[in-house]
Formats: structure tokens, sequence, C-alpha cells
């Protein structure tokens, strides 16, 4: 155990980043349970578009798994990756079921905008874009992330639900078994983070799915291991020559884009969360990351699986105190032992890591003080950046926003000389962006 502590410290730095063996191992396993619903969701919409639910399930936890090592052992970050859910919507359910378009096709597309990712990563142009962001949509990114995350947690608990008479989010039933757990599991994290109590999210995770078996919530499998199924039917399977059409750019653009902007806004969000920006609100060494991502997606393509990208629920692990690649790694390493207990893991309900988020998404609220919103054309980009992410469900359409509302109104109000000329440059993709979605 100790070669093993050793190993680590030298491979992670730990000591340099303020933290311990002990303290990243703990927020490895906290981001792990809090992600762990991407094993349920993800393969379950894609079957909805024709894929085998076995054979993707096998594909989403091994590219969640490898991705977020690589991320932990290349980057030295704590962020955790797996595959977008609005990516994975956009191709099961617009592609696919309304479209029409084979998956196989949809894959090609995927990959294509992977390459893309590759060719801005290794050409600087990511970090170019985000060192043109203003101080203004930087700071409000970990707000506007962290509202996001709250809005999942109320949503998972049942709390707040849709309404389609009135098109708007209202109160869920709050008296059902469910929300009553959740809201159980919100006040035992309240208390323990009160208390100041290490682990607190994991500790409340546990006790929460704990309590939900006596309440008929948290079932209990009637095995602990199964053996993974065969990847064979998926492999290889992306048709890129169909892809590559005219008519197919909007729906490349539509995975691109947003992905862009989410891995951004992550990256940003959560390393403000855990202390790692500088002084200019910039991540250093953030093209390591994007390498990631980027790499991810493309790889990931060729196991029929969509768009990878860092999640928003790795500040989980930040919150738990995380603060280098060993909390990735630790991500990485269990999601890949779930290939054996597939369901022993699955017991953990939505209702336990629902409590969790909202939580997570009050510690993010905190960077959005540093705005100036005694200046409108500072404080208006920061706001449309927050409300657009919510109102949209998208933090990738709340930084384009965000960024098109600084450029316009800096430069209307005659204030253009803050405005760095790369931005108008940017401006016109953002603009065809929400052109292509209306």
């Amino acid at each position: 155990m100790s070669s093993l502590r050793t190993s680590a410290e030298r491979l992670f730095k730990l000591s340099a980043h303020h933290t311990d063996w002990r303290t990243e191992t703990i927020a490895g396993l906290t981001t792990f349970v809090t992600m762990l619903y991407v094993l349920v969701v993800v393969p379950g919409i894609l079957e909805e578009g024709g894929m085998p639910k076995g054979p993707i399930t096998v594909a989403v936890i091994l590219m969640t798994g490898l991705t977020t090592i690589a991320m932990g052992f290349f980057s030295n970050r704590p962020f955790a990756l797996a595959p977008g859910l609005g990516s994975v919507a956009f191709l099961a359910v617009t592609l696919v079921s309304t479209e029409h378009i084979p998956w196989q096709t949809a894959m090609g597309m995927v990959f294509i905008s992977g390459i893309l990712f590759l060719l801005f990563t290794i050409l600087g142009l990511r970090k170019l874009i985000v060192r043109l962001m203003p101080p203004a949509i930087k700071l409000s990114i970990g707000a506007g992330v962290g509202l996001f995350i709250a809005l999942i947690g109320f949503r998972n608990a049942g709390l707040v639900v849709a309404s389609e008479s009135s098109n708007s989010l209202t109160l869920g039933d709050i008296g059902s078994p469910n929300a009553i757990l959740a809201l159980l599991g919100f006040l035992i994290m309240s208390v323990l983070l009160a208390r100041k109590t290490r682990g607190h999210l994991l500790i409340g995770i546990v006790v929460t799915t704990l309590i939900g078996i006596p309440m008929g919530i948290t079932e209990l499998p009637s095995s602990f291991f199964s053996l993974p199924e065969s990847v064979a039917p998926i492999v290889m399977q992306l048709n890129i020559s169909d892809a590559i059409q005219l008519a197919y750019f909007p729906f490349i653009l539509a995975f691109f884009v947003p992905d862009f902007f989410s891995t951004l806004g992550t990256l940003l969000g959560v390393a403000s969360k855990g202390g790692m920006l500088d002084k200019d609100g910039n991540l250093p060494q953030i093209d390591r990351p994007f390498l990631v991502d980027a790499s991810g997606t493309t790889l990931g393509s060729l196991l029929s699986v969509p768009v990878i990208t860092t999640y928003v629920e790795s500040a989980a692990g930040v919150e738990a105190g995380g603060r280098t690649g060993l909390t990735a790694v630790t991500t990485g390493l269990l999601f890949l032992s779930t290939l054996f207990v597939t369901p022993l893991i699955m017991i953990i309900p939505k209702e336990a890591t629902a409590p969790a988020l909202i939580l997570i998404g009050l510690m993010m609220l905190s960077s959005v003080q540093n705005v100036n919103f005694g200046d409108a054309t500072e404080s208006l980009p920061a706001f449309m950046t927050i409300v657009v992410t919510i109102f949209t469900f998208n933090f990738g359409n709340g930084i384009a926003a965000g960024i098109i509302a600084f450029v316009l109104v800096k430069s209307l109000s005659g204030r253009h000389k803050e405005v760095h000329p790369g931005l108008y440059v940017l401006l016109i993709p953002l603009i065809l962006y929400f052109v292509t979605l209306a």
C-alpha cells in the first residue's frame, strides 16, 4: 500500500496540490456514484435509436472508464468524461427517429465532429477562444453550470416536473416516496456539510441508498456479478462516406458547437470551484483536457458511442476535495469495474444522487459575486450566460448567448475597443448555430 501511495505522489504531485491519496480516492468514488446514472440513461436512449442495448452498455462503460483514466494521467485534473446526454438524445431522437437517418451514418457525423475537435485543439484554436472570452462570461459560467446541475438534481428527485399545460416546470409530487427519500438525503447531506464532515456527499448517498431499501425504492439485485456482452455488433459500424453530405452539415454543427462550449463550460466551472484557475480566469494547460475530450469523441465513434464530453458531475469529486488526476483515475477504474458487478453498482437510485447535485449547485454560485453588476455591458452578458443555460437546459447555448450579448452590447454602446477583434470572427458561427437551431 505504501508503494502505491508513493507512486501516486510521484505521478500526480499530491502534496503540491495540497491533497493526499485518501482524499483523492474518496473524491473519485464520489464522482463515480454521482455519474452512475449514465450507465442506465445513455444505453436506454440509444436503444430507442435502434442500437443493441447490451453491446452499447459495454461500449459506454469502456469509453467512460478509459477516457476518464486518460484524463487523469494526461492532464492531472479531476475531470470525468462520458457520452454527452444532449448529443446522445440528438442522435437517437432527432437524427434516427425523426430524420430517419441510419445510426451508422449518424456515427459517421460524430466521427467528423471528433476530427474537427482534434484539429481545433492541435491548432490551438480552442485555447485561443478560451483566452478571447471576456472575464464576465468566465465568471458567470460557474454559476450557470451550478444552477444547471441543481436543476438536474431537482428533476431527478421528482421535486420539479415539466407541465405540458403551462409549458413550464412545476412542483412535483413532494409527498411521493421518491421525493421524500430525496428530501431526506438532502437533509442528511446538508447537515453533514454544515458540520464540515469530510466526504459528506458520499456518506449521504450511501445512507440515502440504504434508507431506500425499506421504502422499496432501492432494489436489491438477484445476483451481484455479471459478464459483459460482446461489442462486436457495434464496433466499426460508422458510415463516414454517407455522413459527408452538404445537407448534413447543420447536423454536424449541432454536434460540434454544443459540445465545444459544454466542455469549455464544465472545465472552467468545475476548475473555478477547485481554485484551479489563474488570475485571468483561465485554466493552465487547458489544451490537455481538450485533447483527451477530442480524442475520446473520435475513438468513441468507432465503438458507436456518441460525443464524449467532460461531465459537470466532476464537481462532486472537486467538492469532496479532489484536485488531481488521481481522482479521475479512481473514477475511471470504478467505471471499468462495473463490467463485472453491474447489478451491484446499479442499486444506487437517482433519488440518492439528486440531493448531491442540488448541493453542488449551491457551492458553485459563489463565482458570480465577482461580476461587475454596476456595468450593464458586463452584467448583461453574464446574466444571459446564466439564464439561457437554465431556460434551454444547455450551458453550451448559455455561453454562446453570453458571447453574442457581450459583443453586441459593447459595440453598440460605443465601447468596441473593449472587444477583442477575434470575438467578431467568433460571432459569425455562433449566430449561424442559433439560426440552425431555429
